[in-house]
């Protein structure tokens, strides 16, 4: 699966039915395959009237766009109402809700391609083309300046979404295109929700790690799941943690529904709101009003009111250079090195083991393991991809239950012991064990201890067992 610059897509090369460069789609003609999602494959396409192309770029828009196309074509009655139904969304708001932090909508057709049944018929958007997207930012990092800038952009695409009675329901990263000029653009507009009065309804989708706390647990009605304008500020709150933190989560856990767990423990009171060190003070504050537990407390928080605090701050503080990278490991590296985990509970600065040879490990010596696939030829150290170590191996593990220190696939561990029955543990793959090492923290502490569970390794190496602890007992 390769990674789309622009499009915070990825295309799959296995994808079956691809359109050949200089297919025709109404006045366009496609150049090459870009980005597929879960609902649409995106093309790069230009005009093909050479004088409306020389027309459109005498009024500064940009020779090539995006074609999203968007398949119905042996789908089951129910999905292909969902496609059209998104579709229908992105071409209304396209129309009525026009606006220059919202990605243009130039064209809508619908595809002719006989020769290529799995596309004939499907909707297709043409829209402007972007150059990158939030996330792809984040990869290379950011300045203060300049996240605020993007922040505050962000805001006004929100503020008017708002204003003219839609949700975006998706906001991320990914959804946050960059324009030629370095300007926002909010895109994917497939789970936006009209709202009719307070609030909207719409299908119980989304992505799951940016989810308000009311959303996991939303009753499922007739029309679907309430939608409230809150819900967007959730997202911004999300976001403007990960500028600063450079992409990494703010809740812990090791997967979207373990992270989800975690917001649902803050909602409730259980667990406090850390975010990572190092993030501005006015950002840290305006992402905690962001992120208030409940509907209630977010609604006085609204997209124009944090552009105002925005606009007031920016103008009475001068920007700063700083930039802020995430932290990258090469595969090359063979000694211990200082690395920053902005996850679990963010920003500590820990010490970690980088992956070395099977051959030079000693017994006692355990090589982390991460089932999702997408993270194990990964040789940057995201954050997305780190796993938790839990603080005591009897209780679930869940985001209350784990130590700040995360580590990577093909980290390397020192253990002292084991123990063969510890709460159980189901791993991406459904893999389920109770068995735990025990393991030292990498950091100054000699005697600092965590439990990795077995799922995580496919080492088995000869240790003793270790004592039973007891419920809530330290390692």
């Amino acid at each position: 699966m390769t990674r789309v610059q622009g499009l915070g897509a990825s295309w799959d090369s296995s994808h079956t039915e691809l359109l050949p460069p200089g297919h025709r789609v109404g006045d366009w003609v496609v150049t090459e395959p870009i980005g597929a999602g879960g609902w649409a494959t995106v093309y790069a396409g230009r005009r093909v009237d050479a004088r409306a192309a020389r027309a459109a770029a005498a009024r500064g828009e940009s020779a090539e766009v995006a074609l999203k196309i968007m398949p119905t074509a042996g789908l089951a009655p129910r999905q292909a109402r969902n496609v059209a139904e998104a579709a229908r969304r992105e071409v209304e708001i396209g129309v009525r809700a026009g606006h220059p932090r919202l990605v243009r909508l130039l064209d809508s057709t619908v595809l002719d391609a006989p020769d290529h049944p799995a596309s004939d018929g499907a909707v297709v958007l043409v829209m402007e083309r972007a150059t990158g997207s939030l996330r792809d930012l984040l990869d290379s990092g950011v300045t203060e300046t300049e996240g605020g800038r993007l922040i505050a952009e962000i805001c006004e695409g929100l503020a008017h979404l708002h204003r003219v009675g839609w949700v975006h329901a998706d906001l991320k990263p990914d959804n946050v295109l960059i324009g030629e000029d370095g300007s926002v653009k909010l895109s994917d507009f497939g789970l936006a929700t009209e709202l009719t009065g307070t609030h909207g309804y719409a299908p119980p989708m989304g992505t799951l790690d940016y989810l308000p706390p009311e959303r996991w647990k939303a009753p499922l009605g007739e029309r679907g799941v309430e939608i409230r304008p809150s819900a967007d500020i959730w997202a911004l709150g999300i976001v403007i943690h990960e500028v600063f933190a450079s992409g990494a989560p703010l809740f812990p856990g090791a997967t979207p529904a373990a992270r989800g767990a975690a917001v649902q423990e803050y909602a409730a009171g259980r667990a406090p709101l850390r975010m990572a060190h190092g993030i501005p003070e006015f950002w840290r504050a305006l992402a905690a009003d962001c992120l208030a537990p409940t509907h209630a407390a977010r609604a006085a928080h609204t997209a124009e009111s944090l552009l105002e605090r925005i606009t007031a701050q920016r103008v009475g503080a001068p920007g700063s250079a700083r930039r802020y990278r995430p932290v990258r490991l090469g595969r090359a590296t063979r000694a211990a090195l200082l690395a920053v985990a902005a996850a679990g509970a963010v920003g500590s600065a820990l010490w970690s083991y980088a992956a070395r040879d099977a051959a030079e490990e000693p017994p006692g010596r355990i090589r982390v393991f991460n089932a999702e696939l997408a993270c194990q030829d990964r040789t940057d150290r995201d954050p997305r991809c780190s796993l938790g170590l839990a603080v005591d191996p009897m209780r679930p593990y869940t985001a209350g239950n784990v130590t700040s220190t995360r580590v990577w696939h093909a980290d390397v561990l020192d253990a002292d012991c084991q123990l063969p029955r510890g709460e159980v543990v189901i791993d991406e793959s459904d893999l389920r064990s109770t068995h735990w090492f025990r393991v030292r923290l990498p950091g100054p502490d000699p005697d600092a201890r965590g439990w990795l569970p077995a799922v995580r390794t496919k080492d088995r190496p000869e240790l003793p067992n270790c004592p039973t602890p007891t419920a809530g007992q330290a390692p």
